[in-house]
């Protein structure tokens, strides 16, 4: 059995039977026998199916956003946005599938024809985590099942109940056996799966440390891998920044979730001219979170998912004062916060620089380190000083001088005047420890498809 601990109180909220390897056997012949018929109908066929299971998924909004706070310990009055953001991820997907799977065809001078398809690839794994479970998991699933593969979903032990959640809504929605299926996998049955010559494409979201894992369990294979692995994600607030603006997203964009987000703000570099006013009133904001049970009103700041990444991200924090780093936040100003316990208060940091390692090692926690720049320069340095790349962000009334920074900025995605966002229009791609491969927009539908030529010569 698999048990689920709820950072809430600890206690046991949910329980499921732990599969094995007969388990991934049957599934991946499920799997196999469903894919033909699955891949022969038409888009617009497939469309029908994927909306009534995505209209399946979100229709107990209610039930899905409690069992999301009790498995990772959001707050409730949060977990319902990520139902919603789901929802409009998914239809969009759906929405512009038949343009992103177009092929093309090749101008012939006789009668003689010729074209490229995009084609569906087959069996295809997608590893999802805890922390957004609707929104991570739905980037691969729906473009996948859309471009006309079979879906195998292992979902991580803190959320099976969002994995139960797709099985349920996919037996509603009418979806063909074998179409969509779940398993609960431990790490070693989890690379059985992903190794078996009868996988065709694999899509991981987690830590470095995972996606190492998954491409270690495919060196005997050339398969698609999708791998988006978190982030170290930097802000930097210019001369020109609009200070308010600027201190409200940037609060927001490092404790949202508690700061349990792959693109959340992890490290903000502040430029001289802003920086005493910038820290000042991003103390204050940061003051006006309340922590505690994320089941009851007025909360805004729930628990860590566990104890032990709690105390990694203690650990963290005091190495960095060690080093001589100061906390501008006095945990006794948050009651609930306890050593010994996932409830940690948020932690605002100043002294900071590129030796700790709460400024350069991923901390997926409430805390956030302040630096002072001199110029543009120096801050553009500091960004790129990272072994991730995801996401960052420029703060700037200027947008023609953030475009010439953000091509400097080696990173996936590089937003102005906001952060920590996913718009499904855009490639969500990382660089460096941050993965490869790319999900959303017409782009991520090239990675969960193939091209296919055709060459065709008339008989004479």
């Amino acid at each position: 059995m698999i048990n689920t601990i709820s950072p809430i109180d600890g206690s046991i909220y949910y329980s499921a039977e732990e599969h094995g390897p007969k388990d991934i056997d049957q599934a991946l012949i499920r799997a196999k026998s469903a894919f033909a018929p699955w891949s022969s109908l038409s888009i617009q066929e497939r469309a029908k199916y994927i909306t009534s299971f995505v209209d399946a998924v979100v229709e107990d909004k209610e039930g899905i956003a409690k069992e999301i706070t009790w498995q990772m310990g959001r707050p409730l009055s949060q977990s319902p946005g990520e139902i919603a953001g789901f929802a409009d991820r998914a239809h969009y997907m759906i929405g512009i599938a038949e343009e992103a799977l177009a092929g093309q065809s090749v101008a012939n001078e006789s009668q003689d024809k010729r074209w490229v398809e995009r084609v569906p690839i087959g069996v295809v794994g997608v590893l999802s985590p805890w922390n957004y479970p609707f929104l991570t998991s739905v980037n691969a699933i729906v473009p996948a099942l859309m471009a006309g593969n079979v879906v195998i979903l292992k979902h991580s032990f803190q959320t099976p109940l969002v994995a139960e959640r797709y099985a349920q809504a996919a037996a509603k929605a009418g979806l063909p056996q074998g179409v969509f299926q779940i398993l609960h996998l431990n790490h070693k049955n989890t690379a059985q799966l992903i190794s078996d010559t009868r996988m065709d494409g694999v899509f991981f979201t987690g830590s470095v440390q995972g996606g190492i894992a998954v491409q270690n369990s495919l060196t005997n294979k050339f398969i698609p891998c999708g791998l988006e692995l978190g982030g170290k994600d930097p802000a930097y607030v210019m001369a020109n920044a609009n200070l308010e603006m600027s201190i409200e997203s940037l609060v927001d964009g490092a404790f949202f979730n508690s700061g349990q987000s792959c693109c959340g703000i992890e490290r903000i570099y502040v430029h001289e001219s802003l920086y005493d006013k910038f820290v000042d009133g991003f103390v204050e904001s940061t003051k006006q979170y309340q922590l505690g049970n994320p089941l009851n009103a007025g909360i805004n700041l729930g628990p860590m998912v566990k104890t032990d990444a709690a105390n990694y991200v203690r650990k963290q924090i005091q190495q960095a004062l060690a080093k001589g780093a100061r906390s501008l936040i006095a945990e006794d100003l948050f009651k609930a916060s306890k050593k010994g316990t996932p409830y940690l208060s948020p932690h605002v940091l100043v002294g900071v620089d590129h030796s700790m390692k709460v400024m350069t090692q991923e901390s997926f926690g409430p805390v956030v380190g302040i630096m002072r720049v001199a110029n543009d320069e120096e801050a553009i340095s500091l960004m790129n000083d990272s072994q991730y790349g995801l996401t960052a962000s420029l703060w700037t009334d200027d947008m023609d001088r953030a475009t010439e920074l953000a091509r400097q900025i080696e990173t996936g995605t590089v937003f102005m005047n906001r952060c920590d966002y996913l718009d499904p229009a855009l490639a969500w791609t990382g660089v460096k420890n941050s993965g490869k491969g790319v999900t959303l927009s017409k782009i991520g539908y090239e990675h969960v498809s193939r091209v296919k030529s055709f060459n065709f010569r008339k008989g004479e």
